[in-house]
């Protein structure tokens, strides 16, 4: 990689950005690194973009996104004003890094979580203390009741697909009512409780979420957040600073079409659900030790082979999985519940893998 230039501002050369999952352009191959959706959006959702599509794309869209504020609002029993929108989950959490954790003491999070939580502490110049996850890799409530300047919990948790009961949350909310706890829930449609339900209990909770996974919709680029006004506005003020346009008319009203399908939407996490059984229950009788997973994914390793040669063995039969060169989680592969087909194709890669006959 060429060296820093001498045009880049102070402190760029620094920066480690965070590295996406891969997207290859390989026919044939079975994708199941980046946790997408196997079942597709729903066809309204598909039908309000294209009708969408319009003359009217030559004039800017709503910076306020009111209509898909109000139906995120309606949703989860709240006021738009209690609703922030934006290009997708992770500009949402780059906003609250910077408006809601930047203090004085150091954030909390988790030492085995998204990757993309140190990107924005170092970016925005924020102290991150990795909180270490306990032998079965689940969070204890115990370990946040330190002095921070806020806690952030993927929940479930990403990599691992562990979640943290509702009480669980409530019992880190109650040992830190000075600080902002964020929730991240990329995931919890697949089967964890929500955090939403406290938001009206607690000032200092911030509940983040994304149409990427349980609406099939990581190509759209939506993600949303929600707390109280006083939160909300932080993050406005934040978004008026940086994009005034963050979500094009395309997104809004595929968001919105795909938020009024509930049956679609029911449909289709449930099926994922189910196949993150046969998945689970596959690789366990491999000889996998398998996380619980209350996430579009699982996380195992198995005691004979490192995750590196698995994660090759399978590229080698053109199937991508995720791996992490971690302390503590480097032996594992992290693998997207796919189609029925997808997940058999995978179970028998890896019987010809782990257990050749």
């Amino acid at each position: 990689m060429p060296g820093a230039s001498p045009f880049w501002s102070t402190g760029v050369a620094e920066l480690s950005p965070y590295t996406p999952g891969e997207q290859p352009q390989i026919p044939g191959l079975i994708k199941l690194n980046t946790n997408e959706h196997p079942h597709g959006p729903s066809p309204r959702a598909i039908a309000a973009i294209q009708a969408a599509a319009t003359d009217a794309l030559r004039l800017y869209p709503d910076p306020d996104a009111r209509e898909l504020k109000t139906v995120l609002a309606e949703r989860h029993g709240l006021t738009p004003a209690h609703v922030f929108v934006g290009n997708g989950s992770d500009e949402v959490l780059a906003h609250v890094f910077r408006a809601l954790l930047k203090h004085d003491r150091p954030v909390l999070t988790p030492d085995v979580g998204y990757s993309f939580y140190p990107v924005y502490a170092q970016l925005f110049d924020i102290a991150l203390q990795p909180v270490p996850l306990k032998d079965d890799f689940s969070v204890d409530p115990a370990d946040y009741r330190q002095p921070n300047g806020g806690i952030v919990l993927a929940n479930p948790n990403a990599p691992t697909g562990r979640a943290l009961s509702l009480d669980g949350i409530r019992a880190v909310l109650d040992a830190n009512p000075q600080s902002v706890l964020v929730v991240d829930e990329a995931y919890v449609d697949f089967g964890a409780e929500s955090a939403v339900s406290l938001i009206a209990e607690y000032p200092n909770v911030l509940v983040v979420q994304t149409l990427s996974k349980s609406r099939a919709l990581a190509g759209l680029r939506v993600g949303f957040a929600m707390g109280q006004p006083e939160l909300i506005e932080a993050l406005e003020r934040i978004k008026g600073c940086f994009n005034s346009y963050p979500l094009d008319r395309l997104a809004q009203a595929g968001a919105v079409a795909a938020l009024q399908d509930e049956a679609w939407f029911e449909h289709t996490r449930r099926q994922v659900m189910g196949a993150r059984g046969i998945l689970s229950q596959g690789l366990r009788d491999l000889g996998f030790e398998v996380l619980p997973s209350q996430a579009n994914f699982v996380f195992a390793r198995h005691p004979g082979h490192t995750g590196p040669a698995l994660l090759a063995a399978l590229r080698q039969r053109r199937i991508l999985v995720r791996q992490f060169n971690k302390p503590r989680i480097a032996d594992f592969l992290r693998i997207t519940v796919g189609t029925p087909e997808q997940v058999s194709a995978l179970l028998d890669a890896l019987a010809a893998i782990v257990a050749p006959r």
